[in-house]
């Protein structure tokens, strides 16, 4: 999760994300974007997507479809849609 946490964190060096999001992959760990950076340190957030670790690599990747992700059961949503729309910015 380090890993992908570094590789998020580089990424908002050059784009900005409002609000606060979780990547919740359950026992592989989170994500945190905040602040302006991204940790693997739990903490209360404004929007929170629960997937899969495999899944989360992949969305970030964009080889993973938010929208059909959601349809499919592989991404839950919960808290402000709002912010997760913000990351689209992020990933484009």
């Amino acid at each position: 999760m380090e890993d992908i946490a570094a590789g998020i964190r580089k990424a908002l060096e050059t784009k900005r994300f409002s609000g606060s999001l979780k990547f919740d992959c359950g026992v592989d760990g989170v994500i945190v974007m905040a602040d302006g950076t991204a940790s693997t340190e739990d903490r209360e957030t404004d929007c929170t997507l629960r997937l899969s670790q495999e899944n989360l690599v992949s969305l970030l990747k964009g080889k993973l479809n938010p929208m059909v992700a959601m349809a499919t059961g592989k991404l839950k949503l919960s808290g402000n849609p709002a912010v997760a729309m913000g990351l689209a910015k992020l990933l484009a």
